[in-house]
């Protein structure tokens, strides 16, 4: 062999285990494996390597990020396999996934994941967009989410039958009535179809179908089996169909004129975005009860939209609102006005029987700002400062809070919130070590049955810093909630080094199962 060859034969003999592995004993290069993507429960595993895999053969895939040990990714594991189950079933072309984040880091920061559980709604393949998941967390909820991005997220309606069968079919059905189905006005109608999953959705171009509900403009129209039967929103020829009026007028007209407080209802109260809110509080197990309520009915149409009329039944469970408004169920039947985002409370002065023009009146007057608000307060408990956590109430507060020789250190909270529970044990933990001192009070008040006019509470539970010393200063308190980090405020004067933990957001208000649609989350 030619000398000169040699060093360069040797070379591309070396070089070859750089490209790629060295050759096995069976002679050539062999291939690595394709990866294959896992199956659980008929929910795809998916990892770094199988996610790309997954987005190439499935167009439409919701992806569940969870971690193993959180307690909101364990309730939802068995409606999410239920609707895997419902979605395979009808042969659909969506499919579920799920991420072990902890398992998976990269891919939690790729999608900026940072609770649990997060749903991301992958489509085409596209990697680079997905669409937050913003459905119910149980298994009909998040299917049908689905079937209205795959499919039409309203039917096409032809003739009046098909009319009929789809009007006939629910309670509340919502159908478009567009002159032009290729309209921009049209994409917005089906935009918002897609999130309403409390209603049935439809439309239609025929004139047929116009005539026969005698209109002649395009229109919105919600039909429902109860009320008034009919509710009409024309779409602005000059300024087109905006969706966030549609979506209010939808609200409003979906709901009874009167609604029965209960679990299943107040989700739907409180997204009503209704800010006024007038309820009646009876016992339905008493006749005399029960037939005031056709007076209440009778008041309602007038102030649809502005305020939403609420019967509360005192004999069933619930306590948490008989409380939040001071109220005893031996004081039934009573009225009571409440605006939503002031908090503010307001009473029928005149204890008079319930009518409908007594009912209309107190709106009125109250609307008009001719009713004061009141505010709770309980009576001073005798014994209210000889444990190590002082109770306070609306009557002693001032007098305890701006105390200027005291650094007063106070929870503001709900009998019935799971955070201020859970919080219970080291509120005690920390006035017992700083019992013996005595320029420093750990005290607690119930928000629900004391309202303080200058401080509105908010979320529960709330911790305020009332430090001695004139000008009544106060210091909102929002980091963690442990022994340690409470000392370490307390013995820095009400404020704490930098290095401490970041905020820690308050929960919602009012903090009720009652009044939350969406699950909570864990945080990374």
């Amino acid at each position: 062999m030619d000398g000169q060859l040699l060093p360069v034969l040797l070379l591309l003999l070396g070089a070859s285990s750089l490209w790629g592995q060295e050759p096995g004993p069976g002679g050539p290069l062999e291939e690595p494996l394709e990866e294959e993507v896992l199956e659980e429960d008929g929910i795809l595993v998916l990892s770094q390597r199988t996610l790309g895999l997954a987005l190439q053969e499935h167009p439409a895939l919701l992806v569940e990020f969870y971690a193993p040990w959180c307690g909101h990714c364990k309730a939802l594991a068995p409606e999410y396999s239920k609707a895997a189950a419902l979605l395979a079933a009808e042969s659909a072309k969506a499919r579920l996934a799920k991420v072990d984040v902890p398992a998976e880091p990269e891919l939690a920061e790729e999608f900026a994941v940072t609770e649990y559980p997060t749903l991301k709604f992958f489509r085409d393949g596209n990697r680079t967009h997905p669409e937050e998941y913003t459905g119910p967390l149980e298994a009909e909820g998040i299917a049908e989410w689905l079937r209205r991005r795959v499919d039409s997220s309203a039917t096409q309606l032809e003739d009046e039958e098909g009319a009929r069968v789809l009007i006939d079919a629910r309670d509340v059905v919502v159908v478009g009535f567009f002159q032009d189905l290729k309209d921009k006005d049209v994409a917005v109608f089906l935009a918002l179809a897609q999130d309403a999953l409390d209603m049935t959705f439809g439309l239609t171009d025929r004139p047929q179908l116009f005539q026969k509900f005698g209109l002649t403009k395009d229109t919105v129209v919600l039909f429902k089996k109860f009320d008034e039967g009919r509710a009409d929103f024309p779409v602005d020829k000059e300024l087109g169909l905006d969706q966030g009026e549609l979506s209010r007028f939808l609200l409003t007209h979906s709901m009874h004129l009167v609604t029965e407080f209960n679990s299943q209802t107040s989700p739907k109260i409180f997204a009503a975005k209704i800010l006024n809110h007038l309820l009646l509080f009876v016992n339905q197990t008493l006749a005399p009860h029960r037939e005031l309520l056709a007076g209440f009915q009778e008041a309602a149409p007038p102030f649809r939209g502005q305020v939403l009329f609420v019967v509360v039944d005192v004999g069933a469970d619930n306590d948490h609102v008989l409380q939040y408004f001071g109220l005893k169920a031996e004081e039934a039947p009573t009225l009571r006005f409440i605006n939503i985002e002031t908090t503010k409370k307001y009473a029928l002065v005149d204890r008079g029987p319930v009518t409908a023009t007594s009912v209309a009146a107190f709106c009125h007057a109250v609307l008009g700002g001719e009713v004061k608000p009141y505010h709770l307060s309980q009576e001073v408990p005798p014994d209210w400062d000889q444990r190590p956590v002082k109770t306070l109430v609306g009557k002693n507060f001032e007098q305890v809070a701006f105390d200027e020789t005291k650094n007063v250190f106070v929870k503001f909270y709900a009998p019935w919130c799971a955070h201020c529970k859970e919080m219970a044990p080291t509120w005690e933990a920390l006035a017992e070590k700083y019992k013996d001192h005595e320029d420093i009070i750990i005290a607690e008040l119930d928000a629900t049955a004391n309202e303080l006019e200058a401080f509105p509470v908010q979320g529960f539970p709330t911790l305020k810093y009332f430090p001695a010393g004139p000008g009544r200063k106060v210091i909102e308190y929002k980091s963690t909630r442990d022994l340690e980090t409470f000392s370490k405020f307390l013995d820095n004067g009400g404020e704490l080094p930098a290095e401490e933990p970041k905020e820690v957001p308050a929960a919602p208000f009012p903090e009720t199962p009652e009044n939350s649609t969406l699950e909570p989350k864990d945080e990374l």
